[in-house]
């Protein structure tokens, strides 16, 4: 199983991206998909999460109100949504798929497995 994220870019502060992140290969238990980032000089940070088991979503406080995280799961595919981005938001975005764990909490990082290869997202001031 593989995640191919994309949609990454340079934008100005203000505006809008939206990613996206795909899985392909063999068929797999898809229980949740998830993003995260990297900022520099930061430890990875959860970012948003969507789980396909309950409908769960979680957002981290600093995101909430400006990304939307959706997705089809039929397709193996989520979006993320970035509107009104600041140059804090500036990071390496990585998606990555829970295959493994019932109902588990989206912002841990343990649970997930595998990851994509991130997507680098710059905002400009």
């Amino acid at each position: 199983v593989q995640l191919q994220a994309c949609g990454g870019g340079l934008v100005q502060a203000g505006g809008s991206l939206r990613l996206s992140c795909a899985a392909t290969g063999r068929a797999f238990n898809n229980h949740a998909m998830s993003w995260f980032r990297d900022a520099p000089g930061k430890e990875r940070e959860f970012v948003a999460g969507l789980s396909w088991d309950d409908d769960r979503t979680a957002y981290a406080g600093s995101v909430k109100g400006r990304f939307t995280i959706s997705g089809d799961k039929a397709k193996r595919t989520v979006y993320l949504q970035m509107n009104s981005l600041k140059v804090g938001d500036t990071a390496v975005y990585y998606c990555a798929a829970n295959t493994h764990y019932h109902v588990a909490p989206l912002s841990n990082t343990d649970y997930y497995i595998p990851w994509g290869q991130g997507t680098l997202v710059t905002v400009s001031s």
